[in-house]
């Protein structure tokens, strides 16, 4: 079994595609073409970690946030983020990282999870995402299955799961007086792919400006988006959902605004940094929205309207570190999967 193989599995799950603008999910370090001997599991990849791999026997770190988020212009060691990609190669050590695209999937996603600990009913997506895009492009006839086997590579032309689809379309155009046959391709591809399809279809034809339109898909998929809301099996009170959700999520502290005085019933989440979300809680009538990395002014923006918990980065994600586990190991038997030992949270409580 080949690490690719592992790869592939995983983006079937949280396809990379779905990850934010921002972010670097995907194979960090190592050859995908080498055989999987064991897989470690975490959060972060710290230099502990990949001590940890060692001594485990595993050439592949399966992370959920990725250890360079910026291109890196030397490896001379002087921060931790260049000595674990030195040691990492050093090693043979394989690290991928899938963040932003399993935050943002229903099915065995990090925000399905929490509700699971919480014992949450009827969940849905908090914020579904608008998740497809449409490419029309302007073609020469001579170069029409030039340039949809272009974005075919790329990755465009998948729509409900179908793959190699595209639409074409002959007309005639015109030019200063002059009258030519032209092909209007079409294809569709997951909102993230669009660097890389925009480059194949510049790269198809590199002699030519073919001219195309992007329009975004506007239905929404309720398996797609950001944060996750669900209901109690039976309402609450403040604060014994509060002692629940210490006890459920293995919290030493929960930063919170002021009770409210009525019962929780509806609760939103989002694991690591979710205020941006903030607006979606309100509007899906949550009592609480419990996330992570809130600034003392942005408690302010509860308004009386909702109760903000604050449970921690490290918190609110820990069990991302099981769930890899058991996706990888229910696949996968011919090599072991480990959740690591170690607890790489950077903060610590008095």
């Amino acid at each position: 079994m080949q690490i690719r193989d592992v790869i592939q599995y995983l983006e079937q799950i949280a396809p990379s595609s779905y990850q934010a603008g921002y972010d670097n999910a995907g194979l960090i370090t190592g050859d995908q073409g080498a055989e999987v001997k064991g897989v470690l599991c975490c959060l972060d990849s710290t230099e502990a970690i990949v001590e940890e791999a060692i001594e485990k026997g595993c050439n592949l770190i399966v992370a959920h946030h990725p250890i360079v988020f910026k291109g890196l212009k030397s490896l001379t060691g002087r921060n931790y983020v260049e000595r674990v990609v030195i040691q990492a190669i050093k090693h043979d050590i394989a690290i991928y990282a899938i963040h932003t695209n399993l935050d943002s999937v229903y099915y065995q996603g990090v925000n399905t999870r929490i509700a699971e600990k919480l014992q949450l009913e009827n969940t849905r997506i908090l914020a579904p995402a608008a998740v497809m895009k449409k490419l029309s492009v302007y073609v020469p006839p001579a170069y029409s299955d030039v340039v949809r086997k272009a974005l075919f590579a790329a990755g465009a032309g998948t729509l409900n799961h179908e793959k190699g689809l595209s639409y074409a379309s002959l007309g005639v155009g015109t030019q200063d007086g002059q009258t030519g046959a032209e092909v209007k391709l079409e294809v569709f591809f997951a909102s993230g792919q669009q660097p890389a399809v925009l480059r194949a279809l510049r790269d198809s034809v590199p002699e030519a400006q073919l001219p195309y339109e992007l329009s975004s898909i506007e239905n929404k998929s309720a398996l797609v988006g950001s944060g996750m809301v669900g209901q109690l099996v039976k309402p609450m009170k403040e604060e014994a959902f509060l002692k629940h959700l210490k006890k459920a999520m293995d919290v030493n502290v929960i930063r919170h605004t002021a009770l409210l005085g009525k019962p929780v019933n509806t609760v939103a989440v989002c694991g690591g940094a979710g205020g941006f979300l903030l607006g979606a809680a309100k509007g899906q009538g949550a009592d609480i929205f419990i996330t992570a990395d809130y600034k003392y002014h942005e408690f302010f923006d509860a308004d009386g309207q909702i109760i903000i918990a604050d449970i921690g980065h490290f918190e609110s994600e820990q069990f991302t570190i099981q769930l890899l586990q058991e996706i990888i190991s229910q696949k996968f038997s011919n090599f072991a999967a480990y959740c690591t030992e170690v607890t790489t949270n950077p903060v610590h409580y008095l």
